[in-house]
């Protein structure tokens, strides 16, 4: 389908990139970021980690298969979609493709997007904006469609995981396989007296396979809002999620994750999760210059010669050498040398940058939720 040449892409350095919009016709702003990912667009479009973002895909040829239904698994949660809606601001790519084909397809990418809102430029040199995004780092950028601008928007300078956390404490029981509302201490009281495995998830913005990796190992999890105070559960672990934008923003979460590690229950964080135990034990983190958003990142396991490949989404790191006496690195890239976990020295605590429960992506490291688990014996 010939597609009318009515969109433009602007960079906050003066940069335009023209092409033609599909999905949503309305014009968007947020920070522009590249993703090497070759498959996946479903997963990595409703991944809340790329709220505020507009995303490039470096792999040319995006929408030939299609987008699946909104179709539940057993606990569930949806079998393909990490959320319940597209968390980008807007996609980016090379070619488009209209016509689709794929068993599982119900509707081209095209449309999905117009339903829900959310525009795509396409027939745009990626390769030279990957290249420029590369050389100059993230950049703040608009997507302007039919001429109709639209102001600035930097998800960077506010708390953007408030956007993508659950309103409410929720229980997932994998034995009965329902979902249920936390309403008052009534409720609380009673998943307190269930003696089963416990954990309670910090939701900064989950992603549904995560959650999927506790329940298919018989674990209960009580995923509360990021600011909750989660003290008054009784668990046995605790599990911090992945999610979008400068992890300091999360005052909250951190001063809970602080009381936390007083004690010896178990913890593990996933990808902002790492961000915020590190935070929280009292050492700093800073801004990637383009972060890491692909399914293809080395990672060697500190004091060994173990190397695992692995999926992230993350534009902010941990600095190891800020790391207080009783931590250590756990993980790190083998590309640029940065910081992929941490642990501690003699407590159950650790986490790791990457995503262990890639979706799509290498599950090398599916481990961790097995080494989280056994921590609470």
């Amino acid at each position: 389908m010939l597609l009318k040449r009515n969109a433009k892409l602007v960079l906050e350095d003066g940069s335009v990139f023209y092409g033609s919009s599909f999905g949503f016709s309305s014009s968007v702003s947020g920070e522009v970021v590249f993703s090497t990912g070759m498959v996946g667009y479903p997963e990595s479009l409703t991944d809340p980690s790329f709220k505020g973002q507009i995303l490039c895909t470096t792999y040319p040829l995006i929408g030939n298969y299609g987008v699946p239904s909104d179709k539940k698994d057993s606990y569930g949660l949806d079998e393909v979609f990490e959320s319940e809606s597209i968390q980008v601001q807007a996609l980016i790519v090379s070619d488009y493709s209209e016509d689709y084909s794929h068993w599982n397809a119900a509707k081209s990418l095209g449309s999905w997007l117009k339903e829900q809102q959310i525009p795509g430029i396409c027939g745009i040199d990626t390769r030279a904006l990957t290249k420029k995004l590369r050389e100059k780092g993230s950049m703040l950028g608009k997507i302007i469609i039919d001429e109709k601008e639209v102001k600035k928007y930097d998800p960077n300078q506010e708390d953007v995981v408030k956007k993508v956390t659950i309103s409410f404490a929720t229980v997932y029981d994998p034995s009965k396989k329902t979902i249920t509302k936390i309403k008052n201490d009534f409720d609380i009281k009673k998943i307190n007296q269930v003696k089963r495995k416990k954990i309670v998830l910090v939701d900064c913005g989950v992603k549904n396979n995560i959650i999927r990796n506790f329940l298919k190992r018989e674990v209960i999890v009580i995923r509360v809002p990021y600011d909750y105070d989660f003290f008054k559960f009784e668990f046995d672990g605790l599990f911090i999620s992945n999610g979008p934008g400068n992890p300091k923003t999360c005052k909250l979460a951190i001063e809970n994750i602080k009381k936390a590690i007083k004690d010896t229950k178990p913890i593990f964080g996933i990808c902002l999760g790492n961000q915020l135990l590190a935070l929280a034990s009292g050492a700093n983190t800073y801004k990637l210059k383009y972060g890491h958003r692909s399914q293809n990142q080395p990672c060697i396991m500190e004091k060994t010669d173990r190397c695992f490949i692995t999926t992230q989404n993350h534009g902010f790191a941990v600095n190891p050498k800020t790391l207080p006496k009783d931590w250590e690195v756990f993980f790190t890239n083998i590309n640029d040398k940065t910081n992929e976990g941490i642990k501690h020295k003699t407590k159950p605590f650790f986490s790791c940058q990457f995503h262990p429960e890639a979706f799509p992506g290498p599950v090398d490291t599916e481990f961790l939720f097995d080494k989280f688990i056994e921590e609470f014996k």
